[in-house]
């Protein structure tokens, strides 16, 4: 087992299609941890898709849906993949941030713009004419803001940025609010 001293949980935040999921499960393994997604969560308790929510309620109602639940996630030991708009909610940093380390994935906008073809299938909380660009330009400084680990993933495939996640998070202790 890979020794680390981070303490309880290991969160990962980032834009869409940065890598948190995947990255997540293969962190979750190589540390014995449980995984969760927020994004799957919300979607098993509300039984629904995002887009659906997001379709049914708008943008401002998916928002207190997913800070809703991001608030209660009571989890202990675990990496979490969060959705790329929880950054929104100070409220729902917080709650993450007092129970473990925030490792914001960097990835630059060209190497986003090649993941992502379709935002809205995603189920990306996106403003009507808002673009990949300027939702980027819009998250960045929130993502640096609650970081207390950056990690660039640019050019590593799932492996190189695990270990890259390791690497940055090793001898780090609970963070203090």
């Amino acid at each position: 087992m890979i020794k680390t001293s981070v303490k309880s949980n290991v969160v990962l935040i980032g834009m869409p299609g940065c890598g948190k999921s995947t990255a997540g499960v293969l962190l979750a393994k190589r540390l014995g941890r449980y995984f969760l997604d927020t994004d799957v969560l919300i979607q098993a308790v509300e039984g629904r898709t995002l887009r659906e929510i997001i379709a049914e309620k708008g943008m401002d109602g998916f928002c207190d849906v997913e800070r809703t639940h991001v608030e209660c996630v009571d989890i202990k030991n675990a990496v979490i993949a969060t959705g790329g708009s929880v950054v929104y909610y100070p409220s729902a940093m917080r709650a993450l941030k007092a129970e473990g380390v925030i490792v914001y994935l960097s990835l630059s906008l060209a190497e986003l713009e090649k993941r992502l073809s379709d935002l809205g299938r995603r189920g990306v909380v996106i403003e009507p004419n808002q673009t990949l660009s300027t939702l980027y330009e819009k998250r960045i400084p929130l993502y640096e803001q609650w970081a207390d680990v950056t990690v660039d993933l640019s050019g590593l495939n799932h492996e190189a940025s695990v270990e890259e996640i390791l690497k940055k998070t090793r001898g780090h202790d609970k963070p203090k609010l």
